[in-house]
């Protein structure tokens, strides 16, 4: 893609080349290939973070189903004096899954441990190793869940 910004002198101009900048901007940031390349990104970052080892169903049972990858499981995690918590489907699904969260509540929940009605996450989950993540890898991570 190739932009020729024309300038010359004057606060208009400095305008026009403002609104041109931002319109740029816009036409990256929903570049197809951008997105592929997010959401490519964002399935890497759930295989190396390794979220299918506790939320697809049979992974306990060391027979991962992978026609239902992230979609919870059947077995839990006892903790003494809290109780038994069982991996969440992390979906898009809208009732079961997480398909009715924003992109910027998972990247809360990833990161703090903390869901969006403020509850915090099962004390299983190692939300503490994923609180560095950087802004562009959380962002890929939340959009590949969400897809």
């Amino acid at each position: 893609m190739l932009v020729i910004i024309r300038v010359t002198d004057g606060a208009r101009d400095m305008k026009t080349v403002t609104t041109a900048l931002a319109a740029l901007a816009a036409i990256v940031a929903t570049d197809p290939a951008d997105a592929q390349d997010r959401l490519k990104r964002g399935e890497y970052l759930a295989n190396i973070m390794d979220c299918g080892g506790c939320h697809t169903p049979g992974v306990f049972l060391g027979k991962p189903d992978q026609e239902r990858y992230l979609a919870g499981s059947e077995v839990g995690f006892q903790i003494p004096g809290l109780g038994i918590f069982y991996p969440p489907n992390l979906t898009s699904d809208q009732e079961t899954g997480l398909g009715s969260w924003s992109e910027a509540e998972i990247i809360t929940a990833v990161r703090t441990g903390v869901r969006p009605d403020g509850r915090e996450l099962a004390p299983a989950m190692p939300w503490r190793a994923y609180a560095a993540l950087n802004d562009a890898d959380a962002q890929a991570l939340a959009r590949y869940l969400k897809a």
